[in-house]
């Protein structure tokens, strides 16, 4: 699971084209993107404009709710590998659990089990869930199964229990919105550390993820951001830093789909 990727959330049409067209060019290798994010045809123009050869590359979708039942899940993810013009993917994620647990996870994850059987996927995950379905998911396929865990953490919510739980079974975290949807930018705490390693603040939250052991997936628009946010893997921030990230937690949670979120730990 590479530590560094670009995210897609919320990119579409000639926008999602041109920040996957860049990122490449300037170093990225690992792209993240989403079946209800609605791009995934766009994505795989820019991917196949890149020039980078695919096995270079690691490519994450994640099945949406819809097809969560047994025999809707390959289906789904060969419509979706078609859109990326790829004939596998690196990780395929559940987005997020079945609402009102309508679709039994074992059904879902026994689908995506057969699929990577098939060489659809190179690996499965999860995303979204609590430690009550993480262990239902562990239950169920084992640990050494799920590749990842992706969820919001950011600063600001910084989710200790469910990333020291995904920890402890070996199942590596992933951090989405890591930024916070930028609030985190004028921070005071990491405006002053930034400073100090003459850095940003988006470069000091991506450090401090990846410091805590998480992978991070931040989306930009704009290349110089996609460069300067790149910069965030040489960064090392010293342990006086990342005590004084640790007090930035205040729960805040930006993702909570009515419907879809479960009872967060």
């Amino acid at each position: 699971m590479p530590a560094f990727g670009l995210g897609t959330f919320r990119l579409k049409d000639q926008v999602v084209i041109d920040s996957v067209s860049n990122a490449p060019e300037l170093g990225y290798r690992a792209i993240d993107t989403a079946q209800i994010y609605g791009n995934e045809a766009e994505v795989g123009q820019a991917i196949a404009g890149s020039g980078i050869a695919r096995d270079q590359l690691f490519i994450v979708t994640k099945l949406w709710t819809d097809h969560y039942a047994s025999d809707q899940v390959i289906p789904s993810l060969k419509d979706s590998l078609a859109k990326l013009r790829t004939a596998y993917v690196d990780l395929t994620l559940i987005h997020w659990p079945s609402p009102a647990r309508a679709v039994p996870l074992a059904d879902t994850l026994g689908a995506l089990m057969d699929a990577r059987t098939h060489g659809l996927t190179k690996a499965i995950g999860v995303s979204n869930f609590n430690i009550a379905l993480l262990q239902e998911a562990i239950d169920t396929v084992g640990a050494g199964n799920l590749a990842t865990h992706q969820i919001e953490l950011s600063p600001y919510l910084q989710n200790r229990k469910v990333a020291a739980f995904a920890k402890s079974h070996g199942i590596h975290t992933t951090s989405y919105m890591t930024l916070a949807y930028g609030k985190v930018l004028n921070d005071p705490v990491l405006l002053q550390i930034a400073a100090q390693h003459g850095a940003t603040t988006a470069q000091v939250a991506l450090a401090w993820a990846m410091q805590l052991g998480y992978a991070v997936i931040p989306s930009s628009t704009r290349r110089v951001n996609l460069q300067g946010n790149l910069k965030a893997r040489q960064l090392k921030l010293t342990d006086a830093d990342m005590a004084l990230i640790a007090t930035l937690d205040r729960g805040e949670r930006l993702a909570n789909p009515e419907n879809l979120a479960p009872a967060w730990d």
